[in-house]
């Protein structure tokens, strides 16, 4: 079924699928990177993590009628997904102030964004991924008015699906980063990945951050809260 090895980015492998050209293998590595890889680790067991939760996530989304490329896990480090375009943006939705913004514009941290802020980022890493207001979305990319409204609408209903979900289980989502791509017929979906090292997540009780940012600041085992997470989420899936 795996066929020939397209492309290798930070997180992930991507291969064809022999004998369907419309669909692709993400075989998720166990490599960690910062500040656009300008920190780098590798953590025995990531790779297994981050697809398993990516997995879950888009199998939630998915019965909330949000469509993604993704189509199913096929083992715990590689899942089966639709081929797409990637739109070389990133969309960034932030309930609470962290991280860039706070330095960006002075924003006291764990400020709450009440509605929440959308930001556009340009999916370029040796420009360190710049911010972008919509005019420079739409010269930088192929997407036009109607797309663009569409995607950051689209990224506003993940992000209400994944409050609650991260509610349910003791978590909350301060924000997070999403990648959309187009499909053959130019269909725009979600795609990419959905995990803690795309999301910024707090434990409600105790306010301890529990996501990628353990290895950005060196707060602790990496391995030990994505396994956090993932526990969290299998235990929600069975109790329901």
């Amino acid at each position: 079924m795996k066929g020939s090895l397209l492309y290798e980015g930070k997180a992930k492998k991507v291969y064809h699928v022999t004998n369907e050209p419309e669909q692709l293998i993400l075989s998720y590595k166990n490599d960690a990177t910062a500040f656009n890889g300008k920190k780098k680790d590798e953590f025995e067991g990531k790779g297994r993590l981050n697809n398993l939760i990516t997995s879950r996530i888009f199998e939630y989304l998915q019965q909330q009628q949000l469509p993604s490329h993704f189509i199913k896990a096929l083992n715990d480090t590689e899942q089966l997904v639709a081929k797409t375009t990637i739109i070389p943006l990133e969309v960034v939705v932030r309930n609470i102030a962290a991280g860039s913004i706070t330095r960006r514009l002075g924003i006291e941290e764990k400020s709450d964004f009440t509605p929440p802020l959308v930001e556009l980022f340009y999916k370029k890493d040796e420009l360190d991924d710049p911010i972008l207001n919509d005019q420079h979305a739409l010269y930088l990319t192929d997407v036009n008015e109607e797309e663009l409204e569409s995607i950051k609408q689209k990224a506003l209903q993940v992000n209400e699906h994944l409050k609650d979900l991260f509610k349910q289980v003791g978590l909350d989502l301060v924000d997070f980063k999403l990648e959309f791509g187009r499909l053959a017929d130019g269909t725009i979906v979600l795609a990419d990945e959905i995990s803690p090292d795309t999301c910024r997540l707090w434990d409600k009780e105790t306010g301890e951050k529990m996501d990628k940012d353990v290895f950005r600041e060196s707060l602790g085992d990496l391995i030990t809260v994505y396994e956090n997470i993932l526990q969290r989420l299998e235990e929600n899936t069975c109790a329901k």
